[in-house]
């Protein structure tokens, strides 16, 4: 088939990737304008832009999928499938109709659950034991078109959003292929949604990845993994914003009050509202990331110091 690939982040790559190399043709991507990066905020292409641009495919980057123009050079290229990763954007009525086989999206969770944005966080942030990606047709609606095929991922103890992501969109890129070739062949009749079990992902904010040290360890744990690497974990100290990585509960060490520090040469704990936690990587203002214990030898916390 002729594919318009749409996609934009680093996690988009791999599918990308795994359509180039397919049976398919992949005559045009769609991503996102460039958008400032780095510390001098120069205007960058999206990692989907430069590994088509790389490959020699032609780069649409429409401020709106409903802008005539693109819609016009949609028309043109004549796609038979629009197969789609983290995009970024709704697509509308318009641009759905133009392929024959309208738009298919990769979507990192076994839905109807956890619809959205963000599902990936979700999963880490409600201990789900179970997630997985789904390829489905998009409709109007968020997230709620028949799905064509799913595979499962497992949901290990210390995994963080990052690391989660990364396997999944290793698998996903596989099953978006083998999804392409069911819709070419005619193997491939989309299901309906179940109608229970719909839950939905907002994304994350910086102000939902401020850690509460009145919650229990476990939700602490959740939040900071959900939240690595973006938005980024995080809280204050001596009114400070101070960054945090991933923390271990320690159910077995002498309780602490919640945001309350214990430290000693080698570790840092922090309380909570049940048991404490060890701290991990941490980064202060202005800093580079580093070992807690070794902010806590910079900074010599006392007795009266507390995390907030």
């Amino acid at each position: 088939m002729r594919l318009v690939f749409a996609g934009t982040p680093e996690t988009a790559v791999p599918a990308l990737e795994a359509l180039l190399e397919s049976r398919h043709e992949v005559v045009a991507v769609v991503t996102r304008p460039d958008a400032p990066a780095g510390r001098g905020r120069r205007l960058t292409p999206s990692p989907v832009a430069q590994r088509a641009a790389e490959a020699g495919v032609e780069v649409l980057k429409p401020a709106k999928v409903k802008d005539p123009e693109f819609l016009d050079r949609l028309r043109d290229i004549a796609p038979d499938c629009c197969p789609v990763v983290a995009y970024g954007a709704l697509i509308p009525r318009s641009a759905l109709d133009i392929p024959r086989h309208g738009w298919v999206n990769l979507h990192f969770s076994l839905l109807p659950a956890w619809r959205g944005a963000a599902p990936v966080q979700h999963a880490v942030l409600h201990g789900d034991d179970i997630t997985g990606a789904a390829t489905f047709q998009i409709e109007a609606d968020l997230d709620t078109g028949p799905v064509f095929g799913v595979v499962t991922e497992p949901i290990l103890p210390e995994d963080t959003s990052g690391d989660l992501l990364g396997r999944l969109a290793g698998t996903g890129a596989h099953l978006l292929v083998a999804t392409m070739d069911g819709i070419e062949d005619g193997a491939l009749e989309p299901r309906p949604q179940p109608v229970d079990g719909v839950s939905y992902a907002a994304k994350l904010t910086p102000d939902d990845a401020r850690v509460d040290w009145s919650k229990p360890a476990l939700h602490v744990d959740r939040l900071l993994r959900a939240c690595t690497p973006a938005p980024g974990g995080w809280t204050t100290f001596r009114g400070e914003r101070l960054k945090l990585g991933p923390v271990r509960p320690a159910p077995d060490a002498e309780p602490l009050a919640p945001g309350r520090l214990r430290v000693t040469k080698r570790e840092v704990l922090a309380g909570t509202g049940t048991h404490p936690v060890l701290l991990g990587q941490v980064q202060p203002q202005g800093k580079q990331r580093m070992d807690a214990a070794a902010w806590a030898r910079g900074v010599h916390p006392t007795d009266e110091d507390e995390l907030t």
